[in-house]
């Protein structure tokens, strides 16, 4: 469904990925895990059309999309819940969710997928007039998956989504991913959780210093020594 090839990208002069080669295959979950500032969230913003490789090819569904706007790659049906949530603090809830609607590919239905949001996450259906900024983390970052849905997305990169929340809350955010992704969702899933996001990923790579060094099934790199060692601590 997506697939990434020998994907370079730089700031300045400085290299943030170096070949990277990775695959979404249509229905799955797929997990890349690292370390701070291994390259995971610059990857997911050269998909996404936000910053422009130097070098390599990003294809979704056969077509070439690398440095497209990202407005045009959200209208082909790739979604991003970015990092930190990024509501707009000042505008409702139901504003949020309208400005998550307003997609050419979903304008038309936006009331329908309104309504569908709400059923979803019950929880914003009670704050639909209140401010975004005034919600809690779990229900800004409801907030933030609901509005990537409103553009009726067939594939959501997730950055990070249980940063700066509970244990608890954390837990219910990757439940709620996994239920999407039965639904039908294709995830590409960057989180800092690894052995929750491996739990749950058919694949998985481990991106180190802009380069993919590991892949594979999530449980056969949950196994993995390696991967054990450097990022579970064990």
């Amino acid at each position: 469904m997506l697939s990434v090839e020998a994907l370079d990208l730089y700031y300045g002069d400085a290299q943030a990925l170096s070949g990277v080669t990775l695959d979404v295959p249509e229905g799955e979950i797929v997990a890349i895990v690292g370390a701070n500032g291994a390259g995971k969230t610059s990857l997911i913003r050269a998909i996404a059309g936000m910053l422009k490789p130097a070098a390599g090819r990003v294809s979704y569904r056969g077509a070439d999309i690398t440095g497209l706007d990202s407005h045009r790659v959200c209208n082909l049906g790739v979604g991003q819940v970015a990092e930190g949530r990024q509501v707009f603090p000042t505008l409702t809830v139901r504003e949020n969710l309208a400005m998550g609607g307003l997609l050419p590919r979903a304008r038309a239905r936006k009331t329908e997928n309104m309504e569908r949001m709400l059923e979803l996450f019950p929880r914003l259906r009670e704050r639909l007039t209140q401010a975004a900024g005034t919600l809690s983390g779990g229900e800004q970052q409801m907030l933030a998956i609901a509005r990537c849905l409103m553009g009726e997305p067939d594939l959501v990169m997730f950055d990070e989504p249980s940063l700066g929340l509970s244990p608890a809350l954390a837990n219910d955010v990757l439940d709620t991913i996994v239920d999407l992704n039965r639904k039908g969702l294709s995830c590409l899933l960057v989180e800092q959780n690894v052995a929750a996001s491996l739990e749950i990923a058919k694949h998985a790579y481990v991106l180190e210093n802009g380069s993919i060094t590991l892949s594979g099934a999530g449980g056969d790199l949950l196994a993995d020594d390696r991967v054990r060692q450097a990022y579970l601590g064990m």
